[in-house]
């Protein structure tokens, strides 16, 4: 598999390194299947990974988790997975606290937008065949409580919004290609 190119984030405002690891999938190597989409020719178990994260600046009131695809052919990328108003006390997502039905270990106030497949929910890997894809997982330390924003904002919106609240930033980035 070709190794892509780094992750642009020079557009995003410079923030201070969370620490983000996973049990499941780790970055710049290929996501398992069981974290790929089970739809679009896909046969993948659609289960969000696990996620952990450490080094969260004073004044964290919540976080945010986002998946996105910089790679899909579309002029603007893609989001597998936007969920938001995390309380500060977390530090951990369990493998399938993104997964519908049932959300097993979602954190109570969190709040999944909708997604560029338009589900409440993380959706997998799905690229198109013949080219590696990257899976930005970031967590966002975020300085507000509440974002402000519902679950049928945007992808864009909600981002945008993250972004503006944002203290901290990491992320784990595997690839995967069919």
């Amino acid at each position: 598999m070709p190794t892509p190119p780094p992750i642009p984030y020079d557009h995003l405002p410079e923030v201070p390194a969370l620490n983000v690891v996973s049990d499941d999938v780790r970055d710049g190597e290929r996501k398992p299947e069981a974290h790929v989409y089970n739809d679009w020719g896909m046969t993948g178990q659609n289960l969000s990974p696990n996620l952990q994260w450490s080094g969260a600046p004073e004044g964290t009131r919540s976080y945010a988790v986002t998946c996105y695809d910089p790679d899909a052919p579309t002029g603007s990328g893609f989001w597998h997975w936007v969920l938001f108003d995390i309380p500060a006390d977390v530090t951990e997502l369990p493998t399938g606290a993104g997964t519908a039905p049932g959300f097993k270990g979602l954190p109570e106030g969190a709040v999944h937008a909708r997604n560029d497949f338009n589900a409440k929910q993380y959706d997998g890997a799905a690229p198109p065949p013949g080219h590696p894809h990257r899976y930005l997982f970031a967590v966002h330390a975020l300085g507000v409580e509440k974002l402000g924003v519902d679950s049928d904002t945007s992808p864009a919106v909600v981002g945008f919004t993250i972004t503006a609240n944002t203290l901290a930033r990491g992320y784990i980035a595997p690839v995967y290609e069919t």
